[in-house]
Order: structure tokens, then sequence, then C-alpha cells
């Protein structure tokens, strides 16, 4: 019998400490996995983007962070165009460079669906600092979104 993947178990790991712990902790896992200073679940709603957990690696103890205006996000970019985004600096990015407003300059996000398949929000990682590409956040993040919408308490909302 193979060994499992280091992906493989990530996701294990993941799907049983979400089970377990629920939601922050699993957003506390996630962010462990990646150099950026905030993981959150996001929710599409008009023009608003609703957070609706956030993990902030200095500020452990904050579980949910402010409502931004949709046009200011990265996550309306994926949204819009329903695939992942990763910006590594915003500020030298040419495919994200002057469309969005905001003081993030890195990101790396995906799409949560409902249980229609429907686009409900996003979980992403973000920083107000550049952050170190790193290829295995991605994979780890879309498995995660993948899961995450059934555990939200707000998912019928």
């Amino acid at each position: 019998m193979a060994s499992d993947s280091p992906m493989q178990r990530e996701i294990t790991e993941f799907t049983s400490l979400l089970q377990q712990d629920g939601i922050d902790a699993g957003l506390e896992y996630l962010n462990s996995r990646t150099p950026h200073q905030y993981t959150g679940i996001f929710k599409f709603d008009g023009s608003t983007l609703r957070n609706l957990a956030l993990f902030d690696r200095r500020q452990p103890a904050i579980k949910q962070g402010g409502d931004t205006p949709m046009a200011a996000t990265f996550c309306s970019l994926v949204g819009r165009q329903q695939t992942p985004l990763e910006i590594s600096d915003a500020r030298v990015d040419a495919h994200v460079k002057g469309l969005v407003d905001t003081p993030v300059i890195s990101y790396c996000g995906v799409l949560i669906r409902d249980a229609q398949g429907q686009a409900f929000g996003t979980l992403c990682h973000y920083d107000m600092q550049r952050c170190e590409e790193r290829t295995a956040d991605l994979p780890l993040l879309e498995a995660a979104a993948n899961l995450l919408y059934a555990h939200l308490p707000m998912a019928g909302a």
C-alpha cells in the first residue's frame, strides 16, 4: 500500500481538525502553512464582502474582521473569474495592478461554493506586506474550501 502524499496528509489533518475543533482551529491550521498574516472566510453579499471568520497570526484572539466594500477586495476578482488567485506583490503584478484599491499586497484565495454549487465567497490568505510565494498554499486552500461550507454557521443565511 502506497503512503499518502504530504498534501493528502495535510487535507486529512485539516478535515479532522475542522470536524473536532471547528472553523477557528481550521483557519489557524491553514495559516500555519503560509507566510501570510491573515487567513479568512468571506461571504459575497451584494456590494459588500462579509467576513465570517478570521485568523490573525499576530492577534490570535481576534476571530472575525470587518466587512469591506466588494470593489476594494481581491476576493471580488476570485468571485468574478471563479478561479483561484495568487498575488505575491500587487504593487508590481501587471494582472491586478490598479484593478483594486486595497492595502493588501499579497493574496492567495479560492472560491467557496454553496450546497448548490453557486459562488458563496472565498477562503484566502492575505497580508499588507509582500510574502514569498509558496506553491503549496493553493492546493490545500482549494481542498479546504470544498469542506468549509458545510461547517459555516451562516451557510444558509
